[in-house]
Order: structure tokens, then sequence, then C-alpha cells
């Protein structure tokens, strides 16, 4: 495949997925007082705030001294991972790619009733300040004496219609990845999408889910990518595998789960017949380093993908409102 191909359909993904997570994203429903539980959050609106500041003033820091260290006291998951590779890669570059802007302030915030750990706090940001799309934090605290983390985030997609939640004084119930009543079990909702990204249309899941940015411009990436290694004799892949363990839900008042999870993928790309498999992108070139490439190259991506399950009765699509994807790893093999 001709490096110039390759980087055109990277960078070209990259633009899409900053335009399709621009401003307009999502109506944020207004929050409803009814809840299914009896008991009550131990956590305030106040308090929310408060953990969240100090969280983003770990990451700003870590984000103007490009230098992680200490970062994993505020961060953790997916989120800690992708982070990680995002300021390895400003090292390189001289910044920050805008992407990874977290607003300070919030439109919603859904505060978990659950007594037990570990416990999730959900929060939607407003739109940056150059009017990228909201962003859906995950919180996570693991045991009483620890310190909440950020432990996924994830770019709201334009039109996403998120689901009613209970208003933080009532607070809302924790699922888990087996919850039972919905169209499928989020374990099951998130091993289906990963199928559906890495086969598209030809998923035996596809009909399963609506169309939505990420997957479609996922699909149009790899279609642009596959005509060009072709043209060069050459194959290109790309596998999804669910992690085990990396996934949050929260009950929302209509029945259904928001499910934030996290999707690892591998995509290798060999030449054709004399030729070097380069990296694709800025971001690639930077992981990769003064590495030595050979015909074959494999980068790892970490995605954070946000799924709402409505409940069975209602009869309706699995819907993806947003999604983060991140190369954390670059070599030639």
């Amino acid at each position: 495949m001709s490096t110039w191909t390759t980087k055109i359909a990277a960078a070209g993904f990259a633009v899409m997925m900053m335009a399709g997570l621009a401003a307009c994203e999502g109506q944020v429903p207004v929050a409803q007082p009814e809840t299914s539980s009896t008991q009550t959050p131990d956590l305030t609106k106040a308090q929310e705030k408060r953990i969240r500041q100090n969280i983003l003033t770990v990451v700003d820091k870590a984000n103007d001294d490009k230098n992680t260290d200490g970062l994993d006291q505020r961060m953790s998951g997916p989120a800690l991972e992708i982070r990680t590779s995002e300021i390895n890669i400003a090292k390189v570059t001289g910044k920050l790619d805008a992407k990874t802007a977290i607003p300070t302030d919030m439109t919603q915030t859904v505060v978990p009733t659950d007594s037990g750990w570990p416990r999730l706090v959900y929060t939607i940001t407003t739109t940056t300040e150059d009017q990228q799309s909201k962003r859906l934090l995950v919180l996570r605290q693991d045991s009483a004496r620890s310190n909440y983390k950020l432990w996924g985030v994830a770019r709201l997609f334009q039109g996403a219609k998120l689901p009613k939640f209970a208003i933080p004084d009532l607070g809302a119930e924790m699922g888990n990845e087996n919850d039972k009543g919905l169209v499928a079990t989020p374990k099951e909702a998130v091993r289906r999408y990963a199928d559906v990204l890495q086969n598209g249309a030809s998923s035996q899941y596809a009909s399963g889910f609506s169309d939505d940015f990420f997957r479609d411009s996922l699909g149009d990436l790899t279609k642009t990518v596959e005509e060009g290694m072709k043209r060069n004799n050459g194959t290109q892949q790309q596998v999804f595998t669910p992690a085990n363990d990396a996934i949050s839900v929260m009950r929302s008042s209509d029945g259904g789960d928001l499910v934030v999870a996290r999707i690892d993928s591998q995509w290798t790309r060999a030449a054709g017949e004399g030729r070097e498999s380069q990296p694709a992108s800025d971001a690639e070139k930077a992981l990769f380093g003064n590495g030595k490439p050979t015909s074959t190259m494999r980068v790892t991506y970490v995605n954070v993908v946000a799924l709402y399950i409505p409940p069975a009765k209602d009869k309706q699509p699995i819907t993806a409102v947003g999604a983060e994807w991140q190369p954390v790893k670059v070599e030639a093999v």
C-alpha cells in the first residue's frame, strides 16, 4: 500500500471524527423526578463537582507538563491508557490533539444510589471552548477508601439522544453486564457491536444497531484503505475485541441501560512485495518513534464506546451515542 494513500485515509478519519463530534451533538434530556430505587444517593451535586474539579486539575497539569507521572492517581481504565498515549504523542508533536479537551462545566450528572463498590458517576459536560461536542465522563470509585478516578471518556455524536435519568437528589441505579429485560445484555451488546465494527454490514448483528457516526466513519476508512492496499498488492485487517470486565452500566428511567465499554482493536497492514508499511498518521509516527519499518505494521487501538440498550419491550435497535478511538502502540511485525 502506498504511504500516501494510508496517511490520507487516516487523516480523513481524524477530520471526520472531529467534524462529527462538533457541538450540536445530542440533546441531554430533562432529568426525571421518579426513580425505582428506595435508596438515596451518598453523593451530592456539590461533591461530584469537587471530585470532578480535583480530577481535572491533575489531568490538566499532566497535559501542560506533557508528563504522565502521577496521572494514575486520578485516572484509571481506558481513560488512563488513552490519555497516556495522547501525552506521549504530544511529547513528539509538540502539542496535544484538540480532542483531548475536557470542559470543566457539566450539563448533567447521574449519581447512583447503590451502596456497594465499585461505584460509578456519569457526568455530561458542556461543549468545549472551540465548540467540540460534549463529553460523557465515567467517574469510578473502587472502594470506600479510594478516590474517584476518571475511568472513561466518550465524545458524544452529533444528534445522539441520551436516555432519561433521575435527578441527582434522587439518584439512579447502577446496572451490570448481565442486566436482563433488554434487547441484549450489556455484555452481549458490546460483543455484538465489536462484531459490527469489524464486519460492517456483513455482520450478523448489523440490523440490531442504529447507524452511528463511529461505525460509518470506520467503515468508510476501511473501504478507502482496502482499495489502496489492493492497488499495491497489500492487505489490511482490523480485529475488534471487547476487553474483559471493562464495562460500566447505568440504568435509565425508561428501563434501558447506558453502557460505556472498552473495545480493543488491532489494525494490521501488510504492504505489497518489496514495499515497507509505514505509520499512517502523525500519531502513529510519534508512537512508532525510531522503529525500523518492515513489510507489515500492526497498530493497537483502545476504543471507548457508549451504547444505549433499550428495554426488550420497546423492540428498538441498540444505539451508539458516543465513542473515542486512540492508537496506543505501533510496531513492525
